[in-house]
């Protein structure tokens, strides 16, 4: 049996999480040999190497691959475990964990902050990251919630609460502005700027053409809404965005929404954690709170393209 000890799991669990032992040591409050020392006894209790370096880069072995995989379930039970005691006391210690999908983070921080100033003792800890890393975390129920838009069905939860519609995005002088109901084989000339594989918000683009006998091929893959929407605006190429993600630029006319036939995309967001996930009373009260008032908390810009008769600014030299 092993015989390690929660300092050095908590030791491997930051330098598996960050892969640099500096990084690791920041996040502890510990010196970098103090981590290094932490990491050596575990190997040792282990019997096989956590991490390898190659170059100046460290990464995990087999070994440590699975190491971290129980070690997050084990922080996250532990952490759990201590809500649960600290509540069996009578008080809770207020702390929330939400992982997002880096387009939720367009809206989820003002749900935060309309629930903080609720419950004035509440912290948050906000982690925005990507598909396949979100999903990592719940498979670890390594958060009290996850917001994402489109949740696999596998032992997961998940609350719809709020509508997520796609729009085409275009630059405003784009001759397809003044076209209305534009049919989606009209856009096969067209250059599109896309997420990268695996992102939500480009799988459900894909499918849409798909289940209407065309295919969407991006002419450049961008990892960011950001990214994306300064392309368009450049005129690289159209777009597929959530329309949470475009409230500034459209209300800056910078970008502006196409008429294409069947869209928008109508999807939601949801809310998703583990089956048999035992909350926190703050876990549970901010759950409650975005089921019953995220949508009317939140203004999304009008599903409105243009008017075909408006006159296209002029984009600066």
């Amino acid at each position: 049996m092993m015989n390690f000890t929660f300092r050095q799991l908590k030791a491997f669990e930051a330098v598996a999480r960050n892969l640099s032992f500096t990084r690791a040591s920041q996040d502890l409050h510990l010196s970098q040999p103090a981590v290094s020392m932490q990491i050596k006894q575990l190997e040792e209790h282990t019997g096989l190497p956590l991490f390898e370096q190659i170059g100046k880069r460290i990464f995990l072995t087999e070994a440590g691959r699975e190491m971290y995989h129980y070690s997050q379930a084990i922080s996250a039970q532990l952490s759990e475990l201590e809500t649960v005691l600290d509540e069996m006391k009578g008080f809770s210690r207020g702390r929330l964990t939400i992982a997002v999908a880096s387009t939720a983070n367009y809206f989820v921080p003002r749900l935060i902050a309309a629930f903080c100033q609720r419950h004035t003792n509440v912290s948050v800890t906000l982690e925005v990251t990507n598909r396949e890393s979100l999903l990592n975390l719940l498979s670890a129920n390594a958060m009290d919630l996850a917001i994402m838009g489109q949740p696999p069905d596998k032992d997961l939860v998940a609350h719809p609460f709020m509508e997520n519609p796609l729009v085409m995005i275009a630059p405003p002088d784009h001759p397809l502005t003044r076209t209305r109901n534009i049919p989606l084989e009209r856009l096969r000339s067209e250059p599109f700027i896309l997420r990268e594989p695996g992102s939500g918000t480009r799988g459900a683009a894909e499918r849409f053409f798909e289940e209407h006998g065309e295919q969407l091929q991006p002419t450049q893959v961008m990892h960011s809404s950001e990214a994306i929407k300064q392309a368009v605006e450049a005129g690289l190429g159209l777009g597929v965005l959530s329309l949470h993600t475009l409230e500034m630029e459209l209300a800056l006319k910078r970008l502006v929404m196409l008429d294409v036939a069947g869209f928008p995309i109508h999807r939601h967001w949801y809310a998703v954690h583990p089956q048999g996930k035992r909350f926190s009373r703050v876990g549970q009260a901010f759950l409650d709170f975005i089921l019953q008032e995220a949508a009317s908390l939140l203004n999304m810009p009008t599903l409105e393209a243009p008017s075909p008769n408006a006159a296209a600014p002029k984009r600066k030299a």
